[in-house]
């Protein structure tokens, strides 16, 4: 009976290992392709030094999920993704926003809720939430709460209801913040337009600044994932103070004068 119970739990380990082994080479898929826009089979066989035949199951399974677009010969972003506004960010700054997700997965375990808002920096971040189990997940992402709940992990996740914005494919408004105060959260992990030593935190989006600023009051911590092209830049809303932020995971250190204003307000920078 026990060597049985030991088939049965090396089995399940072999499998489990062999569909982490597939997520992160099919991650790695994604991330060429929202960098290149498009990519061939044969182009991503060599890239990444894998068979065509497994390329192609690969692309099947991610159109399947509608993170990719099948077309001749290889695959495209897929439409859904938005306007050409948003798309156009999925694509800007690929590999290091993919960095920035990677590095902040480590912060977060099983059994906590996290707020995370639109954006695509937490998109990224939500693909990497699948190698972790256990997590309730509130958003006001139409499109991050498809990538969560189409994953193969056991995390729950909310989708907040109010208007619907087709840019960001995101709700907003009054209805979606009284929503966001019926929960309580461990973290709320979010991504701001723009940076600074004064203002802190900001958005081009009022929406979308009063939805972060509602996960943020609900939340014990606060992490924003950023990429470096948004420091010592203004946008025209308010959304939190830098002491407010408890950690800033980030592909480059921020300006000698930002980083000042940042250790002042004890936030830790974590490069990615």
């Amino acid at each position: 009976m026990t060597k049985c119970y030991l088939k049965m739990a090396i089995r399940s380990i072999t499998i489990f290992g062999e569909k982490m082994k597939i997520k992160r080479r099919q991650a790695k898929i994604l991330e060429i392709i929202r960098k290149e826009e498009r990519a061939s089979v044969e182009y991503l066989a060599v890239k990444l030094d894998i068979s065509r035949e497994t390329i192609r199951r690969d692309l099947t399974d991610l159109a399947k999920v509608d993170k990719v677009q099948k077309i001749h010969g290889g695959a495209t972003l897929p439409q859904h993704f938005g306007e050409a506004s948003f798309q156009q960010r999925m694509s800007d700054n690929a590999f290091e926003k993919a960095k920035i997700a990677s590095k902040a997965l480590q912060f977060f375990t099983s059994g906590e809720t996290i707020f995370i808002d639109t954006g695509s920096t937490t998109l990224y971040f939500a693909e990497k939430l699948s190698e972790i189990s256990g997590l309730t997940i509130v958003t006001n992402s139409t499109e991050l709460a498809r990538i969560i709940s189409s994953s193969n992990s056991d995390n729950q996740v909310f989708l907040l209801g109010g208007e619907f914005s087709s840019d960001n494919r995101q709700t907003v408004g009054t209805m979606a913040i009284s929503q966001i105060r019926q929960f309580r959260a461990h973290h709320a992990v979010l991504t701001v337009g723009a940076l600074d030593g004064r203002t802190g935190a900001m958005d081009y989006n009022i929406e979308e600044a009063q939805i972060a600023s509602a996960m943020i009051e609900q939340s014990q911590s606060l992490t924003v994932l950023m990429d470096s092209s948004k420091y010592d830049q203004l946008a025209s809303f308010e959304v939190c103070s830098l002491e407010k932020i408890d950690r800033l995971i980030c592909d480059k250190l921020p300006t000698d004068k930002l980083l000042e204003f940042l250790q002042v307000a004890d936030v830790d920078v974590i490069l990615a």
